[in-house]
């Protein structure tokens, strides 16, 4: 038998993977998925980072999630009821333009680390 359905409730979320301007909460890590949510506060700009081998998605549940990719001088807002896809080893960084908080629901999928901050890239 497989583990049993289980519940994890907010107050269970435990800090996971830092990044610079962000706060990442953990509820749970298996050999190929990880699962949690963001909070990136009004005004942050998280450092540089990838997920190594992991797909991540993310839905937006409130405020605006700003996403930069390197090699690009854009970025794109995924808002409240978005969903958003992040492929493996991309280097990404995350914001918040708006004066309110952003919460985002993570589920990354690969096995790989769930977190590695790197340098930012030369600006082109």
């Amino acid at each position: 038998m497989s583990e049993p359905v289980r519940v994890i409730k907010a107050g269970d979320l435990v800090a996971a993977d830092p990044t610079a301007g962000m706060l990442r909460m953990r509820a749970f890590e298996l050999p190929i998925l990880w699962a949690g949510q963001v909070i990136t506060q009004p005004g942050a700009i998280s450092g540089w980072h990838h997920h190594d081998k992991n797909e991540s998605s993310l839905y937006i549940v409130s405020g605006v999630l700003r996403l930069e990719f390197e090699g690009s001088g854009e970025y794109l807002d995924a808002v409240a009821g978005d969903f958003v896809h992040v492929p493996a080893f991309t280097v990404h960084r995350e914001s918040n333009p708006t004066g309110e908080p952003s919460l985002a629901i993570i589920a990354r999928a690969g096995g790989g680390i769930p977190t590695v901050n790197v340098d930012p890239p030369p600006r082109g």
